[in-house]
């Protein structure tokens, strides 16, 4: 194990979790632990490239019960990167369909000798429940429109890493924030930091009890821009919708979609987001996405920096 990593779990006590179901009950501390932790993976692999045997032996099961490209890459990549053994699970072909409980199936998976369980499911809670039904760990993947803990974790490091601190920034979630468990994720996390948190999207995606928890709310993207530092640019989740939050796609863009123009009204500095699948012309125009701004690309790569960290805490609790 390299010295960065070595350093990194002299800090390790702290972390007493055996579970990351979100982001929400996590301190300050903790959080600061995961990225700092997540840092000297991504220093130690070279960018996330080379492997390290730290869970030589352990084995991670991913039960995806919804569609997914990038996280359920990104965990498989983190456990091998790390040592680890991985399972694939899809919901599609298996006992589910002949009537075995969801339950029934993660126990039986456990008992194949798991560690660890990454659970996506459409469900909010469902990785809670995993975790009162079952010995070994788990981490929440996404739960519905409720948490996605690591993509929060990655956007985090990703703005530490670019502008070097989280506190004192003014940080805007735009979008689609009544669906998005990216953004409850996300603010659960800058305002432990110490971000400025703003919401911002059509009244019907945006609801202004979220000042509640001490957020901005604004329907007006060209009236908070030039006070933002970073802006995550989410994306309309139309599965989720029962019905059409705004009348075309076309509007949508006009209003709120990060173009040429906006760019040239922003600070010089100004960091954009994307926690994907990004649809060009609608989120964020070509030239945004590929420009200078942009670093989705980044936040693809400390994906797997946090996921390698959250795995080796986890297991360092068991």
């Amino acid at each position: 194990m390299s010295t960065e990593v070595g350093e990194a779990s002299t800090m390790s006590a702290a972390w007493t979790r055996r579970h990351l179901l979100g982001l929400e009950d996590l301190s300050a501390e903790e959080l600061i632990l995961i990225l700092d932790t997540a840092a000297s993976f991504k220093e130690a692999t070279g960018g996330c490239k080379k492997k390290l045997p730290s869970l030589t032996g352990r084995t991670c099961a991913n039960l995806f019960f919804e569609p997914s490209t990038r996280t359920r890459t990104s965990f498989s990549l983190a456990a091998r990167r790390l040592g680890a053994d991985t399972v694939d699970f899809s919901s599609s072909g298996s006992s589910l369909s002949k009537g075995e409980t969801f339950i029934d199936t993660a126990k039986n998976i456990e008992a194949m000798g798991v560690d660890v369980v990454v659970v996506r499911h459409r469900t909010p809670g469902t990785p809670h429940l995993l975790a009162q039904n079952l010995a070994c760990s788990v981490i929440n993947a996404g739960d519905g429109p409720h948490e996605h803990p690591t993509q929060g974790l990655l956007d985090i490091m990703t703005v530490r890493e670019q502008l070097g601190r989280i506190d004192g920034l003014t940080v805007a979630l735009v979008g689609d924030i009544a669906h998005s468990r990216t953004a409850r994720s996300n603010i659960w996390g800058l305002k432990k930091l110490g971000a400025h948190v703003i919401v911002c999207g059509p009244s019907t995606l945006v609801s202004p009890l979220w000042r509640e928890v001490g957020v901005e709310v604004s329907h007006n993207l060209d009236a908070i821009l030039p006070r933002c530092d970073v802006l995550n640019l989410l994306r309309i989740q139309f599965e989720r919708q029962t019905t059409r939050p705004f009348p075309s796609v076309r509007e949508y863009a006009h209003l709120y979609a990060m173009n040429r123009e906006r760019l040239a009204k922003a600070k010089e500095d100004i960091l954009i987001l994307a926690p994907g699948p990004i649809n060009r012309g609608v989120e964020l125009t070509p030239e945004v996405a590929d420009g200078p701004h942009s670093v989705i690309l980044e936040q693809v790569t400390n994906g797997l920096a946090v996921r390698m960290a959250v795995l080796w805490l986890i297991c360092g609790a068991l």
